[in-house]
């Protein structure tokens, strides 16, 4: 099967897919938050014959699990602004997909999930709306997202090291901000839902501390080159990110993480039987 061009041509999203870094991305964001995910989805009875739609799939963990899980007599389709990523397979379809400006069919899934996708869109309201009204009556739609507003750090080796961790991510938040993202969107997840018509919801907080073995840890070594132009712009030098760098692969290093949002609800209707 041939890979699916991007949704847009010249859509500059904040992180690009097809790269090294987008890849490691996606490794570091799997690990790191697979563990909450997959058993939200698995107690809400994601099971056979369950037909799905993820939105910005990324690397695709959430799509594979998804496709084994709903297997016989399911499907899952696996979609990305840029889905070069994604690998289709038995039960799992890949599509480019702007969510923001694409249709999606009406009433059309069991489950729509979306982790770290919506805060990078300025419509995020807008396509909650579209989201729930892909969702069959009595559909589960699933939100996994970060407030970064709360991420000090705990341990450094000095107070010059503190500064700069703090720095980087001051800068990465205004950053994210400069393209239309809200790094502070996960906390107003659950209201937005109910605002979009859902009931039964429920949520779910995860936070962690970050060290030199912690994938969340790794996905923010991931930003400093990653982000690294985009960082730049907003005051950290080269010196800065290498600096930051190291001192995240320090031993000693400790931090605690962003709070993770996964939250539930479902579309007003007959539950599934």
């Amino acid at each position: 099967m041939s890979q699916p061009a991007p949704a847009r041509e010249g859509t500059d999203p904040i992180f690009g897919n097809g790269t090294v870094h987008s890849r490691d991305q996606h490794r570091c964001l799997a690990a790191a938050y697979d563990p909450v995910t997959l058993p939200r989805l698995a107690a809400a009875g994601v099971g056979p014959g369950w037909h799905c739609l993820e939105v910005g799939a990324g690397g695709g963990s959430i799509a594979r699990w998804l496709a084994g899980r709903v297997a016989p007599g399911g499907s899952v389709l696996a979609t990305d602004l840029d889905p070069r990523d994604l690998v289709p397979g038995p039960g799992l379809e890949v599509a480019a997909l702007d969510v923001a400006r694409d249709q999606l069919p009406e009433a059309a899934y069991d489950l729509v999930v979306a982790r770290l996708v919506l805060q990078h869109v300025p419509t995020r309201d807008a396509i909650l709306h579209k989201l729930v009204r892909a969702l069959k009556p009595g559909g589960l739609l699933q939100i996994d997202e970060i407030d970064a507003s709360y991420e000090p750090p705990l341990l450094t080796p000095d107070a010059e090291a503190e500064a700069l961790y703090v720095r980087f991510l001051r800068a990465k938040t205004a950053a994210l901000r400069a393209a239309g993202g809200d790094p502070h969107w996960g906390r107003k997840v659950p209201a937005a839902l109910r605002e979009a018509g859902l009931t039964a919801i429920d949520i779910h907080l995860h936070i962690g501390v970050r060290h030199a073995q912690d994938p969340g840890l790794g996905l923010q070594l991931n930003h400093t080159r990653n982000l690294r132009d985009r960082l730049t712009e907003r005051g950290m030098t080269q010196e800065d990110l290498d600096r930051v760098g190291r001192l995240m692969q320090d031993p000693s290093f400790r931090a605690a993480s962003s709070v993770l949002y996964s939250v539930q609800g479902r579309r007003p209707g007959r539950e599934r039987s």
